[in-house]
C-alpha cells in the first residue's frame, strides 16, 4: 500500500484520519506521515492496510495502469 492508495481508501470509505488511526491502533500522526509519503515500519503499514481491508477496501497492485483501490461487498460501516 502506498500513500495515494491510503488516501483513496479513506476517501472511498469516508473515514477520517482519527477513525482509521483508531481502527489500526496507531497514532493519527502515523496516518498523516504515511499519506505524506514518509517511510514507516512495514508492520505499521500492514496494520493500517489490514484495517482498511477489514472496512471493505481491496488494494489493486500496479499492473501497468497504476496501483489503486476498490470497494468490496461488505456490511455498511457503523
Amino acid at each position: 500500500m502506498n500513500a495515494a492508495q491510503c488516501r483513496m481508501a479513506r476517501a472511498a470509505l469516508q473515514l477520517g484520519v482519527r477513525e482509521l488511526a483508531e481502527s489500526a491502533k496507531v497514532a493519527t500522526s502515523t496516518i498523516t506521515r504515511l499519506e505524506r509519503g514518509e517511510e514507516l515500519k512495514p508492520r505499521t503499514v500492514e496494520a493500517i492496510q489490514a484495517a482498511l481491508e477489514a472496512a471493505g477496501v481491496e488494494f489493486i497492485p500496479e499492473n501497468g495502469g497504476g496501483a489503486g483501490v476498490r470497494l468490496i461487498n461488505t456490511p455498511p460501516l457503523k
